[in-house]
Parts: structure tokens; sequence; C-alpha cells
């Protein structure tokens, strides 16, 4: 029997039915500061409740992506379009717009791009254009060696310290044709493990969740125009790792926590997966800070020092993917999850049941009108079982039951 105070009289205890286990939990939280419930995980950062306001921003950021895929498309390098690299090393004074103009002078047309790869020593001028034919490459490279004069290895001025490569258009195509089929294959498997491992929502919510990764991922470089090689295609696969093991870490709390949610009535499903993605917050946090130290250290060391391009695409396509899977694994995955949980079955039937019984509780309702009010709402029930029909001896307790037989005595 429970008075109008929240004293249970069999029990001999008091209990504020005003109050929810989360309510609660947030009403210690002021005393702490930022830091400490971040690194505690307390669930103090409402992520889940408020996750209309992160689709809303996610609809934002995919919409600008998609927009600039479609209208600016991708600057594809040499390697996918086909064409002519010229290369040679940068003397002193050596300017891009010198460059440029040598070249349009000795074939009339200006080149695709120019630009100065490395320092130093190291720094080596690049010419990309379209495909030259053997005069076309004789006249340029005479016209370059009088203008600029490059040594070789020995310190000697050449002809031959002016490399050409011709890329075909053939090859860009296969190595294309080889990274949807790696991309597709991944996503079949990975989808395939995470339905096994845990179950078809979650599956659901993790794919999408790398759908928009790839999306931004991809609508960065179109926008801010970084050119595209073999080297970001492999990049760009790598990070759909780092992004799908996040997730599933953060999956694997959610799981945990939620275990048994059903048969209480004290905290929803969307507060116990809020709480999962702030005890994991730290987690991701440092594993993104530590991911993303290599990262800028290779594009310091290996292409502000060494003047290594290919390094250059490999590690800034790697550095956007893992801040967006990061911010894909906390704030849309798991609350992704929560809305399709919520939109039907036992778990939307449950969060009704709870909201009611709060609801009913915070308006100084007694217990036995907040059960009556409860119990109102349709419940997904065990199939085999008519509604109404007694629950078989040993069987899993419904949602909102209370403990009977051995535990009633002990709390006499």
């Amino acid at each position: 029997m429970t008075n109008p105070t929240g004293t249970n009289a069999a029990a001999g205890t008091t209990e504020d039915p005003a109050l929810s286990d989360a309510d609660a939990d947030q009403a210690n939280l002021p005393h702490h500061s930022l830091l400490s419930r971040l690194y505690t995980g307390t669930g103090a950062f409402e992520i889940v409740s408020r996750r209309k306001r992160w689709y809303a921003i996610i609809g934002v950021i995919v919409l600008i992506s998609i927009a600039s895929i479609l209208l600016r498309g991708f600057s594809l390098g040499i390697d996918f379009e086909g064409g002519s690299r010229i290369q040679f090393p940068a003397a002193s004074g050596v300017t891009t717009e010198h460059v440029e103009k040598v070249y349009s002078d000795t074939l009339g047309s200006a080149p695709v791009s120019v630009q100065t790869v490395g320092a130093g020593d190291s720094a080596t001028i690049q010419i990309r254009s379209e495909s030259l034919d053997a005069g076309q490459v004789t006249s340029l490279q005479n016209a370059l060696f009088d203008a600029f004069h490059p040594e070789d290895k020995d310190g000697v001025p050449s002809k031959n310290a002016i490399s050409v490569a011709d890329v075909s258009e053939t090859w860009g195509s296969q190595i294309t044709k080889k990274a949807m089929i790696a991309l597709l294959v991944f996503l079949v498997i990975v989808s395939i493990y995470i339905a096994i491992r845990f179950e078809r929502d979650m599956a659901i919510a993790a794919i999408v969740a790398l759908f928009f990764d790839m999306v931004v991922t991809a609508g960065v470089y179109s926008l801010v125009g970084l050119e595209v090689t073999p080297a970001t295609v492999i990049g760009f696969l790598t990070i759909l790792g780092f992004s799908l093991y996040d997730t599933v870490v953060v999956f694997d709390k959610v799981e945990e926590n939620t275990r048994g949610v059903l048969h209480l009535t004290r905290r929803t499903y969307a507060e116990q997966a809020n709480l999962a993605v702030n005890q994991t917050l730290m987690r991701s946090i440092n594993t993104t800070v530590i991911s993303i130290l290599p990262v800028i250290g290779l594009l310091v060391v290996a292409v502000g020092l060494l003047g290594v391009g290919t390094l250059k695409d490999l590690a800034v396509v790697q550095l956007v993917g893992i801040v967006v899977g990061a911010f894909s694994s906390i704030f849309f995955a798991t609350p992704l999850l929560v809305s399709i949980k919520e939109r039907w079955g036992p778990v939307s039937a449950h969060t009704k049941k709870v909201l009611a019984r709060r609801s009913a509780l915070s308006g100084g309702a007694t217990a036995a009108d907040a059960a009556t009010l409860a119990g109102s709402v349709p419940e997904a029930r065990p199939s085999g079982r008519a509604a109404g029909a007694p629950r078989r001896s040993g069987g899993a307790p419904q949602p909102g039951a209370r403990p009977t037989g051995k535990r009633d005595k002990k709390r006499r």
C-alpha cells in the first residue's frame, strides 16, 4: 500500500513518486563540472531526447553535400580522367604562374593545373594537362628547359630532368569499378555481421549512418575542390571501418543498458540508450583524438616537409572521415535507432506505459491509479497466450509487474 506521500507501508521505505530514476539522476548533476560529467558518463548530456534537432542539422549538412556533388562535381585526378603529367625539379625563384605562361606560349592552351609539391631542395613542379602527342612533349620539354634549366640528380642541367608520364582513361575507369565493387562487398558483409551480432534495427541504423559518412565526406571533397586520386579512394574505404567501429562500440553499450528494459516501468528505451551514449562519449572522443593525431602528423611531415602528394590525398580524406564518423556515431546512429524502435513494436508500447505512469505519478495520483492507467495502454503480448490469461509459473515478468513471493517477504 502506498500513501500520498510516497511511503510504502509494507516495505517501510519512502519514495518520491513524482521522480523517475532519470529525474533523480538529473537532480544531482548540477553539482558536478562539465568535464566530470563527461568523464564519468552520468547521462548528463541529452542527446537522444533532442534527436529532432540533430536530424535537422544532419539534414542541412546532407543537402549541402548532395547539392555540391550534383552542381560542382569532383575534381578528378589524372588517374581517373587520363592525360599527361610533366614534372621537374623546382629551381630557385620558379613560380607556378611563370610555368603556366611557358606552357601556354608553347602549346597555345592552358594546362589543367600547375602546383609546387614539397619544399626546399626536394620541391618539384607538377604540370597536369590533357594527353600530349610526341611532338607536343618535345616542344614543351625544350621550352621548359630553356626557361628554367632544371638539374638532374648529379646537379647538371639536363632535359632528362623533365619527366613526362601518360595515363589512360581506361585505367582510371578500372580503378573506379573495382572501388565500387569493394564498397558494395564491404557494406553487405558489415550489414550481415551487425544483424547477426546485434539485431535488424541496429543494422539499419548503422548502415544509414555509414551512408551519411560517405555522402558528407564526398561532399566536403566536392565543396572544397580537393582532387580525387586512387589514394583518396583507399582512404575513403579506410574511414568506413573507423566509423562502423565507433558505432558498434556505442551499440554494444546500448544493448547492455536496454537488456530487460521492457520488464521495467522506471525508464524508457530512449533514456537507457541516451545513458549508453553518455557512457561511451569519452571513449569516442579519445578514440577520435588518438586517430587524428597520426593523420595530422602525416600531413605535416609527409606533405609539408617531404612533399609526398599521394600521402596528402590519403591523409586529408582520413581526417575528414574520422571527424564525420565520430559525429555520426554519437549524434545520429543511436538517435536513429531509438526512432526506429519507438515507431512500432514492444518498445513503442513500453514507452507509452512508462510515460503514462510518470505522468500519473507527477500529477499526484496514487500508485494504483498509475498502474491502472499504465495498464490501459496496449502492449505486445507473447505469442501463444491470450489476453487475460494467467502467466505461467516461472515465466518472464510482465512490464510493470512487481516482484512477488520471496522478494516480497524480504521487503517486509
